[in-house]
């Protein structure tokens, strides 16, 4: 019988082993009784994704135990750099080392690849869907806790940075301290909840008590809590231009207004047909019809034979909640009344598809808020490790071996 596995401080097998599945430990305690191998583990997802896998590795090279990096040293193969799109069943890295030290492993260094690589994968497509708007990471109210936030905006910021060398605005900070560092920032930024415009009592007052508090921030007020979205948004302008800039010795912040509108409602003022009078003027399309194919392009329009997604295009143009319509008719009212430099954030729920249709509507706007970076559908976050090597002979389970054909420890 070998001698079990001495390998990390007491509080470290502790974490792992109540966190890793059962049978990887049962799988230490044998390796341990008949005998250990060398063997090397390759990581892979079954969709396509950008690569953000520092977690993955850290977790690594955290818990291979000290004890073993001379009998069996761990080596780390990255076949994808940092951001780089890797398609599904590609491995993304490699490892090598002690069975029975990477065994329970595995449970933690899948936890912390999905999650991150499929966040990459969205954040950039927005990005790059908006290349000059700003986004403002705000996922943490949809994350179960520290960990999930971590890699979700790991991620994210992985994502943001490939499509800013392609030129893009992309994701300037969070809405949490715990991960604005991941964007460059020292803390969360952000200004009000619906909350406090329901404690002021109204939209100015709001953005009045905010400024007394926070008098070197920038502001940003939401407008829809009375549902007087333009109304609100031209009177917190008058007030702001009018009024207090002036009096501002520096005079260099900046005002937004946030169109929050949740989907049971149309903005003030809007209907469908008045949605699309708006949408059908400002992309110059003679009606509806035009407008949904203008937004989708040629070819996706006459593919979509079930009108499946052309009725997703229409919510997100003219229907209720934060739509293109909405947008278009807050930023001419604003620019009637002379407010040009007043910037507009949209939020509620732009995730790549609504990202997409307003980049393909030209909506104007400045920065947006959203969480919808993170998986739709969970599955997709699902990655899975094979040991393809015991002892450098190659050997895998039949059937996977195609995505590990030729790699080396």
């Amino acid at each position: 019988m070998n001698k079990p596995l001495e390998s990390l401080p007491e509080e470290k097998q502790q974490y792992l082993r109540s966190r890793t599945d059962k049978y990887f430990s049962k799988t230490r305690e044998i390796v341990e009784r008949f005998g250990d191998k060398t063997v090397s583990y390759g990581v892979f997802m079954r969709r396509g994704v950008l690569c953000a896998v520092n977690p993955a590795i850290e977790i690594l090279r955290q818990y291979y135990p000290a004890s073993q990096r001379a009998a069996a040293p761990l080596k780390i193969t990255r076949l994808c750099e940092e951001g780089a799109f890797v398609p599904d069943q590609k491995p993304l890295f490699t490892y090598t080392g002690s069975f029975a030290a990477l065994a329970e492993l595995e449970t933690l260094v899948l936890q912390r690849t999905g999650v991150a690589c499929v966040s990459a994968y969205n954040a950039f497509k927005m990005a790059m869907n908006l290349k000059k708007v700003a986004f403002i990471d705000m996922h943490a109210r949809h994350a179960t806790g520290d960990d999930f936030s971590l890699l979700a905006a790991y991620g994210a910021a992985v994502g943001s940075r490939m499509a800013k060398l392609s030129g893009a605005v992309g994701f300037v900070g969070s809405s949490q301290d715990l991960t604005a560092q991941f964007y460059g920032q020292e803390r969360g930024i952000g200004t009000m909840p619906h909350g406090i415009v329901g404690y002021a009592g109204s939209t100015l007052r709001a953005a009045q008590m905010f400024v007394e508090t926070h008098p070197q921030d920038n502001l940003t007020v939401l407008v829809d809590y009375f549902g007087r979205e333009f109304a609100d948004s031209l009177e917190v302008c008058r007030w702001w231009y009018n009024d207090y800039l002036p009096g501002d010795r520096n005079g260099t912040r900046q005002l937004a207004l946030r169109l929050d509108t949740h989907a049971d409602r149309f903005a003030e003022g809007l209907n469908y047909d008045k949605s699309v009078e708006i949408v059908v003027n400002w992309l110059h399309v003679p009606n509806e019809y035009e407008a949904v194919r203008y937004v989708m392009g040629e070819e996706a329009f006459d593919a979509d034979s079930l009108n499946i997604t052309k009725d997703r295009v229409r919510r997100v143009l003219f229907g209720t909640g934060v739509t293109v319509a909405s947008v278009i008719q807050l930023r001419q009212t604003l620019d009637a009344a002379g407010f040009n430099a007043c910037r507009i954030v949209g939020s509620s729920g732009f995730n790549l598809f609504k990202c997409k249709m307003f980049a393909n509507a030209r909506a104007p706007l400045d920065v947006v808020g959203t969480g919808s970076f993170i998986p739709e559908t969970y599955s997709d976050t699902f990655a899975t490790a094979d040991i393809y090597m015991y002892d450098g002979e190659f050997n895998i389970k039949l059937g996977r071996e195609k995505p590990f054909q030729g790699l080396k420890p």
